[in-house]
């Protein structure tokens, strides 16, 4: 076999045609703007939920589940769209998985321990443990 012939890449001009070289000299006449100021978001839960439920029941479970074990969150009564972001925390600082079933979050594993001091800071008045 014969030696591939190689390019040379060494020019000024590049490899290829550049299909915006002739939008480089507007470049300089566009206002470059002022950077939007992003909206001030708050993580604390007092702020993100005026209201926080009065009271929780947080509950462990294996039955119905092939012996996997899970924790409930009961009795919040919070609507729908604040239930699936109060999961999404819950999910991320315990690390596992959830859903919701019913008007109950299902968290995965014995979070017994954890969930009533999690709870707490989000505002809740009164956890109970069953």
């Amino acid at each position: 076999m014969s030696k591939k012939k190689r390019i040379d890449t060494s020019k000024a001009g590049g490899l290829a045609a550049n299909p915006f070289g002739a939008l480089e000299s507007l470049r300089e006449s566009l206002d470059p703007g002022t950077p939007k100021a992003e909206p001030e978001t708050t993580s604390t839960p007092e702020a993100r939920n005026k209201k926080p439920p009065q009271r929780a029941v947080v509950r462990y479970s294996r039955a119905g589940r092939g012996g996997k074990e899970v924790t409930f969150i009961e009795q919040l009564g919070l609507p729908p769209n604040q239930m699936k972001q109060w999961l999404r925390e819950l999910k991320k600082i315990l690390g596992c998985g959830g859903y919701i079933e019913d008007d109950r979050l299902v968290v995965a594993g014995d979070q017994r321990d954890r969930l009533p001091g999690l709870l707490e800071e989000r505002g809740v008045r009164k956890v109970t443990v069953s």
